[in-house]
């Protein structure tokens, strides 16, 4: 997903050793950056393509990454990109990772479709691909994926929201991603699920990128439509810190209740101080060092993952609701990312 855009952070930057071309990706925001290679010499290559590398998110896949690579006696050659959007450069990072003999590449898509002509090729050649973060369109275009269940995490918001309104009439604001973008719609729809709602029953509907001031905007939209809303659920909690600043602004702050996505740092401390009610972590690290581990097995022995593997979310909230499991700030502040 898109993932989505998580919350900024200070530029991660590492000089180009493999000639591997530079990318600059995000789920849902932009940033600059450049091709790496790191984490030991002479072992199994592998290359990781992120959306970014200047997003928390995908510092922390990166992260994962080396350390497994580390481990794991591996060779890995990074990637990351220079604007939203850039499939070519995607695609030129694949070609030179095939190129430098890679056994496999870890990649969360930018462009779930568009890519999937150039991972087809990289397969073809014996190259393991595995997705990570964000499916591929169709999934199968690659022969793993390793992600958090984006219904799930949406459900646990949408069940969480359902039982703190506690039989309290609802109307619900959906701060979203973009339209058509998988992460978005799995988690709106997985909160709705979660809540026992419908789109019929949303009030008003923004997008707004998984970015922080069009979250801000997106709210006072939504708060000139209906000033009378009470639940909002975000994409992401850079949309999630935008609207509660609309909301602080016309006094509504403490009783309009904010639950959102991702368990990054900053949003899980947000949660911490009661500006989001609840949000759904999610771990990149796992998902990395998950994949670097497989592109190993897969080079010592054949073995290939495959299907669906779930790195796992959890329900974030220091305020507990009935019948709801969730885990409290402490524990997300010490498993965040960023």
């Amino acid at each position: 997903m898109p993932r989505t855009t998580r919350l900024s952070s200070s530029l991660l930057r590492a000089t180009a050793a493999t000639g591997i071309a530079a990318l600059a990706l995000t789920a849902c925001g932009s940033g600059s950056g450049t091709g790496s290679t790191s984490s030991g010499s002479g072992g199994v290559k592998v290359g990781l393509i992120t959306k970014t590398d200047t997003n928390p998110f995908f510092v922390k896949m990166k992260e994962g990454a080396e350390r497994a690579a580390k481990e794991n006696g591996a060779e890995l050659s990074t990637a990351a990109g220079k604007f939203d959007g850039d499939n070519a450069g995607q695609v030129t990072a694949i070609e030179n990772m095939v190129a430098a003999g890679v056994k496999g590449i870890l990649i969360t898509p930018s462009d779930s479709k568009a890519i999937v002509p150039a991972i087809q090729k990289a397969r073809a050649k014996g190259v393991l691909v595995i997705a990570l973060d964000s499916p591929t369109d169709p999934e199968s275009a690659v022969d793993a994926l390793f992600a958090t269940d984006n219904v799930k995490a949406g459900e646990l918001i949408g069940e969480y929201a359902k039982a703190a309104m506690k039989g309290k009439s609802a109307k619900i604001a959906t701060l979203d991603l973009a339209p058509g973008v998988s992460v978005g719609v799995q988690r709106h729809d997985g909160f709705l699920k979660g809540f026992g709602a419908t789109d019929k029953d949303v009030i008003c509907a923004q997008d707004t990128g998984g970015d922080q001031a069009k979250g801000q905007t997106a709210m006072e939209n939504c708060l000139q439509k209906e000033p009378g809303i009470n639940v909002v659920y975000t994409i992401n909690e850079p949309a999630a810190l935008g609207a509660y600043t609309a909301l602080k602004a016309k006094g509504r702050e403490k009783d309009v209740l904010i639950v959102s996505v991702d368990g990054g740092c900053t949003g899980t401390q947000a949660v911490k101080d009661g500006k989001i009610a609840a949000t759904s972590q999610q771990y990149p690290l796992k998902m990395a060092s998950e994949g670097v581990k497989a592109v190993v097995t897969y080079a010592k022995d054949g073995k290939k993952a495959s299907g669906y593997t779930d790195t796992g979310v959890t329900l974030i909230t220091d305020r507990t609701q009935a019948g709801v499991t969730s885990k409290d700030t402490a524990y997300g502040l010490e498993n965040c990312w960023g």
